[in-house]
């Protein structure tokens, strides 16, 4: 059900807390993804911040994509605490981001 890979979040997330010196990076790489990762990745953070539960994932989707009136990554850019609500969100469902963060941070 979920169109996003748990390592492309985790890129989201550890982008996002360096976001001084990582926003256009940030901002390129939710641009290249695809519409269905960009909802998901959405939905992500809306399950993150209780906007939906984990149940409701994919009326999560769904409302990402109906409901998308601005970039997603502007939407996401200016979400506060977006690291920390997609941490939450894949938390929720059930997917950990620990092993994909310390890969990435090893990778440098």
């Amino acid at each position: 059900m979920l169109e996003i890979s748990p390592w492309q979040v985790a890129q989201v997330v550890l982008m996002s807390r360096e976001l001084n010196r990582a926003e256009g990076e940030l901002r390129a790489f939710i641009e290249r993804l695809n519409e269905d990762e960009q909802a998901s990745l959405v939905a992500v953070m809306w399950v993150g911040r209780e906007a939906f539960a984990a149940g409701e994932l994919a009326e999560a989707i769904r409302t990402a994509k109906t409901e998308n009136t601005v970039p997603t990554a502007d939407y996401l850019l200016g979400s506060p605490h977006l690291s920390d609500h997609l941490e939450s969100g894949m938390e929720e469902l059930g997917l950990s981001l620990s092993d994909e963060e310390d890969d990435l941070v090893r990778r440098g």
